[in-house]
């Protein structure tokens, strides 16, 4: 299982930038990620959380869990098919489609 730290990672790779400078960014103590990520800390504060997901336009759930919760889909859906209905074959080929180019363009499985 993927954990917080990881994901968040990858958003930075992702986006170009280093988790330093993600911490700048959001102004979050650079030793609080570096405590987090050696286990010195259990957890991210919710403030941190909330930083770090308003940034990278992700949910708070998404940090935690890795996957999206059903507000987070069905606003995708809507902008994705206008408001067409979509099913869940179309929703998995989507899925599998983001994946497929997050590989090909950062590395990251």
């Amino acid at each position: 299982m993927d954990s917080i730290y990881t994901r968040i990672e990858e958003l930075c790779k992702g986006a170009g930038i280093t988790v330093t400078e993600l911490c700048r960014e959001c102004q979050i103590p650079r030793a609080t990620m570096s405590d987090f990520k050696q286990g010195r800390s259990k957890t991210l504060s919710a403030s941190a959380l909330s930083k770090i997901a308003e940034y990278f336009k992700v949910s708070v759930e998404y940090l935690i869990k890795g996957e999206m919760g059903k507000a987070g889909k069905e606003e995708l859906k809507v902008a994705l098919f206008g408001g067409a209905e979509v099913t869940d074959a179309m929703w998995d080929e989507v899925v599998r489609y983001a994946k497929y180019i997050k590989e090909r363009e950062y590395g990251v499985k």
